[in-house]
């Protein structure tokens, strides 16, 4: 059995895709970019991204383009610590466009979350995803 300073950073960790969702759906690029360290990575297929000005500045374009009238969705396939500070979390979802409740099996995706802990709270160090079903 797990203690509960444990459980409580299992839940902290698994908060951070929990925050990208939220600021998804306020379409908040900034609030989205803030979940990230400083030099923190998003790669999404066709796009790399360092830092949280530049994941800021894509996800504001994308909020009016490509992601305009869309939410994300996830499900936590697996959470596991590396060390005390760093954890790896793997889900599977994907972006839903408007009226939309489930992923498409074209659209679905898998991610990878590298969070760790940066200046007292969870931040995501590195995320990529890619297609769930493409070879």
């Amino acid at each position: 059995m797990a203690s509960p300073t444990a459980e409580l950073e299992k839940a902290a960790v698994a908060a951070v895709p929990f925050r990208i969702v939220t600021a998804w759906a306020r379409k908040d690029a900034k609030a989205f970019a803030d979940v990230f360290t400083p030099d923190g990575t998003m790669i999404l297929p066709g796009s790399y991204n360092k830092g949280t000005a530049e994941i800021e500045a894509f996800m504001a374009d994308a909020f009016t383009n490509k992601y305009k009238n869309t939410t994300v969705t996830g499900t936590p396939l697996d959470l596991r610590f590396l060390t005390p500070d760093t954890a790896v979390i793997t889900t599977g979802g994907g972006v839903l466009a408007q009226g939309e409740t489930i992923v498409s099996d074209k659209e679905a995706i898998r991610a990878t979350w590298v969070i760790t802990r940066y200046e007292g709270d969870w931040k995501l160090a590195a995320y990529q995803n890619c297609s769930r079903d493409e070879v």
